[in-house]
């Protein structure tokens, strides 16, 4: 079997090494090790491989936390020191910007640890099999059962240990809010009789929508000090630490002040509507998510009451449409980024700053290749680990009109 040595990672999570300049990407494996592979995929100009055995271990080769870690496809780099993968995330950015967005020059900031890598999520989703709850095995849909998931906050590893058996329920999702103290679970499928004792309140959800079994049918969450109600099926950030690390990211970069227009484009409940608008004149809201929606009025009338606007529908179409203009613009895209309806509709304004979150080094690159061109320098990206022991990574950009 064949041998190689591991010089990068790349984006998705393998280590790189090349055989005769053919670049092989082979999970579990990082810089610096000499290892024993199969090719399990072999193109003409690169191939996939599965790791045997490590010949020359990394000395930040670690011991996975996780038990369930060689089969659970939950986590990636569990076999890394915490301090690799924070720099191997910022290498990964900057070289997708390079590879993708043809931009070498622009600064990529070491990467920020908002928090713990481990017991950081505030919501994990589950699927079941055999009535327990499971991820997905790694490079397959087969599902592991997990006893314990190391990534749950306090609050919801309490809670996943008297789930009690889920026979007859296809999915379970676990959210909390670790600043309030609430917990919600959502059910797809058959509701456990034991549901009662999850000390959280429940929901089920059918074809028919959700339906409240226990509880209430949102949760709070609470970050710079201004409190959202988060319904059930609505995005927010899996890690609480890590959006307070944002809105103090975005809050530096959009610099607004009380004469200005702020544009939160893709808002969500209003993460950054409700704490960075605050120091804003006036606020506009953009999202396509009819939960969020419901519950942006009510988050952002306690937080900035009577200064704000918010607009239902996709934000490429309503911010191409909507007469008012906007100072600066805060974008936090799905993973697929604004691509260039989404940075025509932006610009649209000519906002003197664009602060962009992106979940997607790839996407990222792209859109920055795509802002430059429509008139915006990129003064620094800050790369965030919200998703520490896997590949993923969020960034915070500032680009200003040149």
């Amino acid at each position: 079997m064949p041998e190689l040595t591991i010089d990068s990672v790349a984006h998705g999570g393998e280590g790189v090494g090349r055989i005769d300049g053919k670049a092989h990407f082979v999970p579990d494996v990082m810089p610096g090790e000499r290892a024993e592979i199969e090719v399990t995929r072999d193109k003409r100009k690169w191939a996939r491989g599965r790791l045997v055995r490590v010949i020359e271990p990394s000395p930040d080769r670690v011991e996975p936390p996780c038990p369930a870690f060689a089969t659970c496809g939950g986590c990636t780099w569990q076999y890394a020191s915490y301090e690799r993968q924070l720099e191997w995330k910022r290498a990964i950015v900057a070289g997708q910007l390079a590879h993708l967005g043809g931009m070498r020059d622009v600064p990529v900031l070491p990467t920020i640890a908002p928090g713990p890598p481990l017991a950081y999520r505030n919501r994990m989703d589950f699927s079941v099999v055999q009535g327990r709850p499971a991820l997905h095995e790694r490079a397959s849909h087969r599902l592991v059962a997990l006893d314990a998931c190391p990534l749950l906050c306090t609050e919801l590893a309490a809670r996943f240990g008297r789930l009690g058996d889920l026979s007859g329920t296809i999915k379970v999702v676990l959210r909390a809010g670790i600043n309030t103290g609430d917990a919600m679970i959502l059910v797809e499928g058959h509701v456990p009789e034991q549901a009662g004792d999850w000390d959280a309140s429940v929901v089920a959800r059918s074809r028919g929508g959700l339906r409240t079994i226990r509880g209430r049918p949102w949760l709070e969450e609470s970050v710079d000090g201004v409190r959202f109600r988060i319904p059930a099926d609505a995005f927010f950030q899996v890690n609480t630490a890590g959006a307070e690390a944002l809105v103090g990211l975005v809050s530096d970069a959009a610099a607004v002040n009380s004469d200005d227009v702020l544009l939160d484009g893709y808002a969500g409940v209003g993460l950054f509507a409700g704490t960075v608008g605050r120091s804003a004149g006036r606020v506009i809201t953009i999202d396509s998510g009819n939960a969020a929606y419901r519950a942006i009025a009510g988050n952002l009338e306690r937080s900035i009451p009577g200064r704000f606007r918010s607009l239902h529908g996709q934000f490429e179409t309503v911010a191409s449409t909507v007469a008012d203009r906007w100072d600066v613009a805060v974008l936090d895209p799905p993973r697929a980024g604004l691509g260039t309806a989404g940075v025509d509709a932006a610009s649209r304004a000519a906002p003197r700053t664009i602060v962009l979150i992106s979940c997607d080094p790839a996407a990222l690159a792209r859109d920055t290749r795509l802002l430059h061109a429509a008139g915006y320098t990129p003064e620094w990206i800050q790369p965030v680990d919200l998703f520490p022991h896997t590949y993923h990574i969020e960034t915070v950009a500032r680009f200003s009109l040149r």
